[in-house]
């Protein structure tokens, strides 16, 4: 097999390294050897892993203009979309293109694997999913991609059977993870029950949007728990948002994170939707709508980060670049930098079931590197100066250019 060489990388720690890849995977990093002429040079640039974004919406993604959301928060996001939806404004077509602007977006950021979920209605079906494998097909090796059956309306009981006809449907063609948002629903306990048995029969991940409220009454992420230890759920399971565990008390949120962590669940918070939705209706000391990061990580929870919805109803900015939300992690879940870099990278990769990339051998030869003079500089300026390696291959490159034009002396 061919070996490649991507050289003069520097690592956090500060070494310059060259890296051979051969197979996809690193054979050997090397101190840097000036004297070695093939391969890429880095040029000293910061040396990463790649990124991640573990929960995105591509169907409805950078459709902000199309379907304005007039009042911002999440009930103008909802009437707007289901208006367009019931309009018919979504084609496959439409869903596949702006996907795919999406996915390209991400990929020159530096991220190599996205899981997004996709509305499994009973208008919709598996329309989205057959749209998003297509997408996934034009990114073999550059991308990995993730569909989860994002099922929206009552998973069991009266009035059921169309949603649940429809997360069939979206599982037979080829979901990757069944999805659901169990907490909106009246028999929020039984739904979590339901999405675990579709998931072990189909021997799928599970990946449930979970109480994205702020009321600390809601907590169906026990229930998650309860169905891990009950019936021996081996495969991937993941809770996204968790707010209302971050309105608990702290002795509420060690109690709770300690039950998560025993049943391995991976904890997805999503720091640029849920600052947006979220404590609106909080006009004074208005609460960050976060979960409790701290309390998860000292339980020795997964914590993985996301985006969710960029530039869309939902979320009428984002930048599909997962330093943006290693920014909001500092900022306002008050997470070091060097910790907020791994929850939108490595720790994303874990979560989707992938290696990580610690620059071993044996690791991914997959990486990107940003000139930056650390990790901190690198969320904090967020350069556009990188070049991403899938597989040992550059498969994007970016370049920033700043010019300051001043008025010559007269």
């Amino acid at each position: 097999m061919t070996r490649t060489w991507i050289t003069g990388g520097r690592l956090p720690t500060g070494r310059i390294v060259d890296i051979a890849a051969v197979g996809g995977v690193i054979e050997s990093v090397d101190d840097h050897d000036p004297a070695r002429e093939e391969g890429d040079d880095l040029h000293e640039w910061l040396l990463l892993p790649p990124m991640t974004e573990p929960h995105a919406h591509l169907d409805k993604v950078l459709t902000a203009e199309a379907v304005q959301n007039p009042t911002g928060d999440l009930e103008g996001a909802v009437d707007a979309w289901s208006a367009a939806a019931a309009a018919g404004r979504f084609t496959a077509e439409d869903v596949i293109e702006r996907a795919t602007t999406a996915i390209e977006l991400l990929l020159a950021s530096g991220v190599t694997a996205v899981r997004t979920h996709v509305n499994t209605t009973p208008e919709v079906g598996a329309t989205n999913v057959r749209a998003l494998q297509k997408v996934r097909e034009a990114f073999v090796g550059l991308v990995d991609l993730q569909i989860v059956a994002l099922t929206r309306g009552p998973m069991v009981g009266p009035g059921s059977a169309p949603d649940q006809k429809a997360l069939a449907a979206a599982v037979a063609a080829g979901a990757d993870v069944v999805g659901g948002c169990p907490h909106l629903a009246e028999r929020a306990t039984e739904s979590v029950t339901y999405a675990f048995e579709v998931a072990a029969e189909a021997g799928l991940a599970i990946d449930l949007h979970t109480d994205e409220t702020l009321d600390p009454s809601v907590l169906t992420i026990l229930d998650m728990v309860e169905q891990v230890h009950t019936t021996g759920f081996s495969g991937l399971v993941s809770a996204s948002h968790c707010v209302s565990l971050g309105a608990q008390s702290l002795d509420a949120q060690q109690r709770i994170a300690e039950r998560i962590a025993t049943a391995g669940i991976a904890i997805l918070p999503q720091p640029q939707t849920n600052l947006y939705l979220q404590g609106r209706d909080h006009r004074t000391a208005t609460p960050r709508g976060l979960t409790a990061i701290r309390s998860l990580v000292e339980a020795g929870v997964l914590v993985a980060a996301g985006a969710d919805n960029v530039q869309d109803p939902y979320n009428l900015v984002g930048r599909s670049d997962p330093l943006e939300t290693a920014a909001l992690l500092v900022m306002a879940g008050h997470v070091l930098p060097d910790d907020a870099y791994a929850m939108v990278s490595n720790n994303g990769r874990k979560a989707l079931g992938l290696a990580p990339v610690n620059f071993r051998a044996g690791d991914p030869a997959d990486f990107v590197a940003v000139d930056a003079p650390s990790i901190r500089g690198a969320i904090a300026d967020a350069p556009r100066s990188r070049r991403v390696y899938r597989a040992g291959r550059l498969v994007a490159s970016s370049d920033q250019q700043m010019s300051v034009h001043r008025r010559a002396d007269t």
